[in-house]
């Protein structure tokens, strides 16, 4: 028995494994837990592997390439072809061991450890941020049913707010003025924790000087350290001078999607895949 290609379908805690020799003919099938996985491939000889890119194939891709094995990441969406009759584990395990093999097949890069690092950053100060904008417009909201109107913006919610609990002759009640003073407590509070994220994204999103352009004035903007954080290191970037960009566009920030980006240089379109 022979195995030429390893088709897995993930999940949280047991994993389907279909192998296939070079004939494309099914020789295995194999129900498994991540470490009983890791075992088992480790006793197989160099073969190709392909799983979808979802939550822990980058880690468990990194294992198997490890080993030695050839791991290649496939968004789902281009997967869903290949699957035949009805659909269950052991049949999409077997769809993308045929759909790994097709030569013109896009792959999805594994990413490395401070790469995931960078992208789980990221992800939580966008959190942060939804959370702070939700609190600003429940302050605005509660202000307005007062017949107190504030600009639009953060800074104006900022320096206006003090003013509006201090004010006596606006007639706010006792507990709006305590509910209100919480909430600009926690607006305080996620504010200190995005200026912090951002702090940690200059320490730690060092852009090696080899992807980034000798003409460049200044150091790349957070939107292209991320930007460096969801495409992989081996893809050759370039960096162009910030002000000559007007805009960058993220089409996809998730790991099951192909990357493509759009960067438009005094109104012309480049597109980087």
């Amino acid at each position: 028995m022979e195995i030429h290609t390893i088709g897995i379908d993930l999940a949280k805690t047991i994993f389907h494994l279909v192998g296939v020799n070079a004939r494309g003919e099914v020789v295995v099938r194999k129900k498994c837990s991540r470490n009983q996985l890791l075992r088992f491939t480790a006793n197989l000889r160099v073969c190709l592997v392909g799983m979808e890119a979802c939550g822990g194939s980058h880690f468990l891709g990194r294992a198997l390439r490890a080993q030695g094995h050839d791991v290649r990441l496939m968004p789902a969406q281009y997967v869903k072809p290949y699957v035949k009759t009805n659909k269950n584990d052991y049949i999409d395990a077997e769809a993308i061991a045929e759909a790994v093999t097709r030569p013109n097949m896009r792959f999805v890069p594994i990413k490395t450890d401070d790469q995931l690092d960078l992208q789980s950053l990221h992800r939580v100060r966008e959190r942060w941020v939804g959370r702070r904008t939700a609190v600003i417009n429940q302050i605005r909201g509660m202000l307005l049913e007062r017949g107190i109107t504030v600009r639009k913006g953060r800074r104006h919610i900022e320096a206006s707010l003090p003013g509006i609990l201090e004010d006596s002759d606006n007639k706010l009640s006792g507990a709006l003025r305590v509910l209100l003073t919480e909430l600009r407590l926690e607006m305080q509070y996620l504010s200190r924790q995005i200026e912090e994220s951002d702090r940690s994204y200059n320490h730690a999103a060092q852009v090696p000087s080899s992807k980034v352009s000798r003409t460049s004035p200044r150091s790349p903007s957070m939107n292209c350290r991320i930007m460096l954080a969801l495409v992989s290191m081996t893809h050759s970037i370039t960096i162009f001078p910030m002000e000559f960009i007007t805009a960058i566009e993220i089409l996809s920030l998730c790991t099951s999607m192909p990357i493509y980006l759009v960067i438009v240089i005094k109104g012309v379109p480049f597109w980087r895949g």
